[in-house]
């Protein structure tokens, strides 16, 4: 895995051992920045489900602000510090270690962010749980972008989607994007 463009361009990245993180391949990463390119810069970028970190390290090699980083398992923390070290993005970088809820009420009246991507555990219903828990709304820009990598059977219903409309949809062979907007 590498980074793909920007100042740390071609890069590698480690990924945490064993199966517990799925890395977005180097080729579904270069189709989604380039999906989004025009809108990284300057932005303030959250990584939820962080695994190795390497979405949040490529917004912040194609130009945005911040990004802060949100991982539960404590070896893909260490993997993403490791990263985020390496690729020299310590000043605009932070990792939380803990789960997304907590992260959300700690972020809570501190950021706002412009743009979310979510890579949860596929099947749990992780990204519905964000997405209805009232305080992720209060930690989003107006017109936020929020891009959730899902599996291919993965739908929002219109509950779900409350406050959120779709965007698009791009589908990969084994998986989603799911492009949502804050309204």
């Amino acid at each position: 895995m590498r980074v793909i463009a920007g100042k740390a361009k071609r890069l590698q990245l480690k990924t945490p051992q064993g199966m517990e993180t799925r890395p977005t391949t180097d080729r579904i990463k270069e189709t989604l920045f380039n999906m989004i390119q025009d809108e990284i810069y300057d932005t303030c970028f959250l990584d939820l489900f962080s695994g190795s970190g390497g979405i949040g390290i490529e917004a912040l090699s194609r130009g945005a602000r911040k990004a802060c980083f949100v991982e539960q398992s404590k070896a893909a923390v260490d993997v993403i510090k490791e990263n985020i070290r390496y690729t020299h993005f310590e000043e605009q970088a932070e990792v939380l270690h803990c789960t997304a809820a907590a992260a959300l009420k700690m972020l809570q009246g501190k950021d706002c962010f412009d743009i979310v991507f979510m890579d949860p555990p596929y099947g749990r219903g992780l990204e519905t749980e964000i997405l209805k828990n009232p305080v992720f709304y209060q930690v989003l820009q107006d017109k936020a972008l929020i891009i959730i990598e899902a599996d291919l059977d993965t739908k929002l219903s219109e509950v779900e989607l409350s406050g959120f409309r779709i965007l698009k949809e791009k589908i990969y062979k084994t998986n989603k994007h799911i492009f949502l907007e804050k309204i």
